[in-house]
């Protein structure tokens, strides 16, 4: 996977929404100025998401240049956590929710009534 490409070491979730016509430099510039993280850190993926929640980005520093990235869910959305301004570090667990479209810091599965018999 990506992660074993790319050396990633780290994922940070931008918490909040972040206008996702940005590029590398405006999202960087975030990064910096927003989260007080430095973006040319070799192996730490920061993700964002905007205000639809059926796409993300993402940026990685790979040491001699920037991988920017790109998902958008095809059927459904994702729950971001949007509370907070802060930068939160996710586990490898919380990356794999977030992959699935749920709220990798507060995973909750939502139960399901059917209403018809098969």
């Amino acid at each position: 996977m990506l992660e074993n490409y790319a050396e990633i070491r780290r994922v940070v979730l931008a918490c909040g929404t972040v206008d996702l016509r940005k590029g590398i430099d405006g999202l960087s510039r975030i990064i910096g100025d927003q989260y007080g993280q430095n973006p040319f850190e070799k192996g730490t993926l920061f993700l964002f998401c905007g205000r639809r929640s059926d796409r993300l980005k993402g940026l990685l520093w790979m040491g001699t240049g920037f991988l920017l990235l790109y998902k958008r869910f095809e059927d459904g959305s994702m729950t971001w956590p949007r509370s907070t301004k802060e930068a939160a570090d996710l586990t490898e667990e919380q990356f794999r929710y977030l992959m699935l479209g749920l709220n990798p810091l507060d995973p909750k599965v939502k139960d399901v009534n059917p209403t018809h018999l098969y």
